[in-house]
């Protein structure tokens, strides 16, 4: 049987920048392909499915295997998308990579390797048309699922305190204790004086619940660049 095909928008070895795992040396595979449009997207040059360029997964495996990292983050787009994805994953666990999925999770895991899920659910704010694209942007028990088969975080990307409370609904809806320091919320935006003010209150927020506040460590470092 032939190796799965990829659509590879970029690989790379940098630092990670945003949650738990922010300035650990990592190698990013960015696939083509996602299933949403989000309005303030920062990858949206990933969105089509033909992007990039095609990889077999033996080559992709060995590219990555060839920098010195051990992490690996699977990234998009929304890389659940990819059909070859499980047998990618499977190939980098099995030359001892620790495997970091970013997903919005409207796709359920079904068993795929996995050591971290970066679960990043889509909120009103990330859609042109909120109400009738929320059954499309949120599928609680694929995030369910996520969360009880795999070490997670949550990231919620917040612009306005409203964004706060339907992330907050949102968790109650999941119906299972959540530690609050795996629930990392993220201002919306790039430019650092146009977060600042959003930063204030983001912190405020983080304090009272106990929720992490997670930054853009690629944007500080290197500023609105691809493949950084």
């Amino acid at each position: 049987m032939p190796d799965p095909q990829f659509q590879v928008v970029e690989l790379f070895h940098s630092l990670q920048g945003e949650g738990r795992l922010t300035g650990v040396p990592s190698v990013f595979v960015r696939l083509a392909g996602c299933n949403l449009c989000c309005v303030w997207c920062d990858t949206a040059y990933a969105r089509e499915p033909d992007a990039g360029r095609t990889m077999a997964l033996a080559e992709l495996v060995r590219q990555v295997c060839s920098f010195p990292a051990r992490f690996v983050v699977l990234t998009g787009g929304e890389p659940m998308t990819a059909a070859g994805l499980p047998a990618l994953a499977a190939a980098l666990q099995a030359q001892q990579k620790h495997v970091t999925i970013e997903t919005n999770g409207t796709r359920p895991p079904d068993g795929i390797a996995c050591q971290l899920a970066s679960i990043s659910p889509k909120l009103r704010h990330s859609s042109a048309t909120p109400s009738q694209d929320e059954t499309a942007r949120i599928n609680l028990p694929a995030i369910a699922a996520w969360m009880d088969g795999y070490d997670y975080q949550l990231k919620f990307v917040v612009s306005s305190p409203d964004d706060v409370l339907e992330a907050r609904c949102m968790l109650a809806d999941l119906g299972r204790p959540i530690p609050p320091e795996r629930v990392l919320l993220m201002p919306e935006g790039t430019d650092r004086t146009f977060l600042r003010p959003r930063d204030l209150w983001l912190v405020e927020v983080c304090k009272e619940h106990g929720y992490r506040y997670c930054r853009r460590l690629q944007n500080e470092l290197f500023g609105a660049q691809t493949g950084v």
